[in-house]
């Protein structure tokens, strides 16, 4: 368990150090990407991005 948390971690921190990158493949901005802004900041959660992200990963694991 603490495995698979510490990849979760390290994937999701590579990702954010991404997130400039893939922004400019147009990942990020899909449909159901959710951006809230309150009281002058700025709160991102990435739903789309996460399901298509997470379906790329599975079939390259399932093709492995």
């Amino acid at each position: 368990m603490l495995k698979w948390l510490f990849t979760l971690l390290i994937v999701l921190f590579a990702l954010g150090l991404l997130r400039p990158a893939l922004a400019k493949l147009g990942l990020g901005r899909l449909p159901g990407d959710l951006e809230v802004q309150h009281r002058g900041r700025k709160f991102y959660v990435p739903l789309a991005t996460s399901v298509i992200f997470s379906l790329v990963i599975t079939l390259l694991l399932w093709l492995i």
